[in-house]
């Protein structure tokens, strides 16, 4: 065994292992090729619980507290090839103060940008409780050498990033090499240091249920704090369908490791009731303990308009227009 490390709790190998060692020194060896080994999915199942799930009413208070609590799980995001420092402060400036005229609303978990304009809402952001997140391996493709990944996330955590988002490498996923993912993901665990984890798995890329289903594991069993549907940059990005198979990885891995990964469906979700039948999802599956900004989030910026929208309509009956609302 070769390449170990050393990291608070965790021992980390390239090899295609991982010794989990807890804060009881007590020790647990997973083999890859087990977590690789994926039962069939029943499509037909998944999909028909989707549907049964999303029919379910919610009354107004009840709706109210829903509203709240998916704007207080919206990682606020801004990933554009024209992102500008005064575009990353004005983002900044709504994550703190969704809107003016209901001071009793909660923040937004984070905000997203790329590694160039963390220092910036490091500044902007600094004496808040929003985190700063950032992707990183060369995002969104994640096509470049394991060095320049490395140092990439290094840079974003020196720069202040509370949370690094990963794209895994998903040629080499499908090729089969199924240790070389293992081992990336590993590597920028360790190279996050004290940031948290999100493993962004492409699922639009990955074709089957079964392939997001093993893409998932191994992320979990690598190090991934959350893991993560999408980048947003590829259709389909996040379904409830997809959700659904990872949400029940993660509840399967916390039945086997007593260990809490959250879950953040990225791309393509921008309407309040949409967000309402995603908590619905985690709450039949994994329960009320994932129903928080630390085990659950949205990656999205359009839905936090439409949810501020939902409350306003909701406390006052009447909609307000989308012109009082920034674009970002």
């Amino acid at each position: 065994m070769v390449g170990l490390i050393q990291r608070n709790c965790y021992l980390l190998p390239y090899v295609g292992y991982k010794f989990k060692k807890n804060c009881n020194n007590q020790f647990r060896t997973v083999n890859l090729t087990e977590i690789t080994e994926t039962a069939p999915i029943d499509q037909v199942n998944i999909e028909e619980r989707v549907q049964r799930l999303n029919s379910r009413s919610i009354k107004r208070e009840s709706k109210i507290k829903a509203l709240k609590m998916a704007l207080s799980m919206v990682d606020l995001t801004t990933l554009a090839g024209m992102d500008t420092p005064g575009k990353v402060a004005q983002l900044c400036q709504k994550a703190k103060q969704p809107h003016v005229d209901l001071p009793d609303l909660p923040t937004v978990a984070a905000v997203c940008v790329y590694p160039n304009m963390v220092e910036v809402a490091s500044k902007e952001l600094r004496g808040t409780n929003i985190n700063i997140a950032s992707v990183a391996t060369a995002f969104p493709s994640g096509a470049t050498d394991i060095d320049f990944k490395l140092d990439e996330v290094k840079k974003a955590v020196d720069d202040g990033a509370d949370e690094v988002d990963m794209v895994i490498s998903r040629g080499e996923f499908l090729k089969g090499n199924y240790r070389y993912v293992f081992d990336e993901i590993a590597a920028v665990k360790e190279a996050s240091g004290p940031a948290h984890l999100k493993v962004i798995l492409e699922t639009g890329e990955l074709q089957t249920y079964e392939n997001v289903r093993k893409a998932s594991d191994i992320a979990m069993h690598a190090g991934a704090d959350f893991i993560k549907t999408s980048t947003g940059k590829i259709q389909p990005a996040a379904t409830q369908p997809v959700t659904l198979v990872m949400l029940e990885a993660i509840r399967d891995y916390y039945y086997e490791t007593d260990r809490r990964v959250g879950m953040k469906p990225a791309g393509g979700i921008r309407k309040a009731k949409e967000a309402i039948q995603y908590l619905v999802l985690v709450n039949e599956t994994l329960g009320a303990d994932w129903l928080s900004p630390r085990y659950f989030r949205f990656g999205a910026s359009s839905l936090a308009n439409d949810l501020l929208l939902q409350i306003v309509k909701q406390q006052t009956g009447v909609y307000q227009s989308s012109v009082y609302f920034s674009s970002d």
